[in-house]
């Protein structure tokens, strides 16, 4: 496989393309950014993080039956994915009031809620990413009702795959964000990935952050935190 011209540059990864036509490398970048783009900055060694574990939570996430977009992970930043169309909606799902949430409904953090939520933002930086239903998404063509069903119902399995296995590694999933992709046939798959970029993971112990809010809240010790969520899932 030949890593050909860059197709995009995001805030967290670059995408190349490849001689085959449904195949691209993505390379994980140690850029950060927050509240939109508003805040910058770098997490050093964040993008062999993100990439190694995304591709070990993958292969989980497919044992279980989800589709995802995972080829072959290339070396520690690059890995080979299906080429996908993305569905423009960001997929949250919350298990205890967090971030966003809490501002919003004026919930204490670290509350379980009592069930959990999943929300969709309309994936466009430009408008702040806002929250939406249903009802727009179908409206505006962002998918069908079919492809609607089948990403909640893929979520719904995967919020169970991922609160069981961060739990094995003493870390409380409090929040998550998934996106999904149409590949060449459009069939829904997972895209993306899976990180402390992605997900609010909290010790179970003491309820320290070990993720993006130690950069989006200035808490310090933002690389150690990631390097530690790496070092428990048995990655390092």
């Amino acid at each position: 496989m030949k890593k050909l011209e860059q197709l995009y540059e995001g805030k967290a990864k670059k995408v190349f393309s490849t001689d085959d036509p449904d195949v691209v490398i993505v390379d994980y970048k140690d850029d950060a950014t927050a509240f939109n783009g508003e805040k910058k900055g770098t997490i050093v060694g964040k993008g062999v993080v993100n990439n190694r574990m995304t591709n070990h939570v993958f292969k989980l996430i497919e044992a279980e039956g989800v589709p995802t977009h995972l080829i072959e992970e290339l070396s520690d930043r690059e890995t080979a994915v299906k080429k996908v169309q993305i569905v423009p909606l960001e997929v949250i799902v919350r298990n205890v009031a967090a971030g966003s949430f809490s501002k919003r409904m004026g919930v204490e953090e670290g509350r379980e809620l009592l069930c959990p939520i999943l929300e969709f933002s309309y994936k466009d930086d430009a408008l702040g990413d806002p929250f939406i239903n249903d009802d727009y998404a179908l409206a505006l063509g962002f998918a069908t009702q079919e492809e609607i069903d089948t990403i909640k119902n893929y979520t719904k399995k995967i919020n169970e795959i991922l609160k069981a296995y961060f739990l094995q590694a003493d870390m409380k999933l409090i929040d998550f964000k998934i996106e999904f992709g149409k590949d060449s046939s459009g069939k829904i798959i997972l895209a993306d990935e899976v990180s402390p970029d992605t997900c609010r993971l909290w010790d179970v112990h003491t309820n320290e952050k070990l993720d993006k809010d130690r950069f989006r809240r200035d808490l310090g010790n933002v690389e150690e935190a990631y390097n530690e969520v790496f070092k428990r899932l048995g990655l390092a």
